[in-house]
């Protein structure tokens, strides 16, 4: 896949197909080993559950749900969540940043943050907060697209085959 053949959308309304590709996406992560909040084994009806909340969300934006696809379809997923309290207007989390093994290290991730940071400055956001397992190909992707580490945290999470793993925090100031 090059980074022509892809193609970056919002889903402000998920259909069945598209909940479907989501839940192999991130079934397909977990199973590869990401820490993404989800413990092995996951089981389909829960992964899907996930989607249709975030896709909730996605209809009464307060959330924004983006995907990569290529050839196959949905290849990858990234959300910012917009809704925050009141004193926070000016800022996004950054959340669920997946590639499906096939797609990975061919630009779907850079390209989907990249997206990402596009549409939080169409919606006047202009500073950006995500956390990312400690040392991980995620991590180090976010520093070469210029976030800012701020620090980890030990054990934070649990692997999905279990075991402590470490979070470290990252923002980005679009306004600069």
């Amino acid at each position: 896949m090059s980074i022509q053949a892809l193609q970056i959308d919002e889903l402000a309304h998920a259909d069945d197909e598209a909940l479907a590709q989501l839940t192999d996406v991130l079934i397909d992560c977990v199973e590869g080993g990401a820490s993404v909040s989800f413990m092995l084994p996951l089981d389909r009806a829960h992964a899907l559950d996930f989607w249709r909340r975030v896709a909730r969300d996605a209809d009464q934006g307060r959330r924004l749900l983006l995907v990569a696809r290529d050839a196959l379809g949905i290849c990858g997923t990234v959300q910012l969540i917009l809704d925050l309290p009141d004193n926070q207007p000016h800022r996004a989390d950054v959340a669920k940043m997946l590639v499906h093994r096939r797609a990975r290290r061919q630009g779907a991730g850079a390209t989907l943050m990249r997206a990402a940071e596009a549409a939080a400055r169409a919606r006047g956001r202009n500073l950006l907060v995500l956390d990312s397992v400690t040392g991980s190909d995620a991590a180090r992707l976010y520093e070469r697209l210029g976030w800012v580490r701020v620090g980890d945290i030990p054990r934070y999470a649990l692997w999905p085959r279990g075991g402590f793993v470490g979070t470290t925090y990252y923002y980005r100031d679009l306004s600069a």
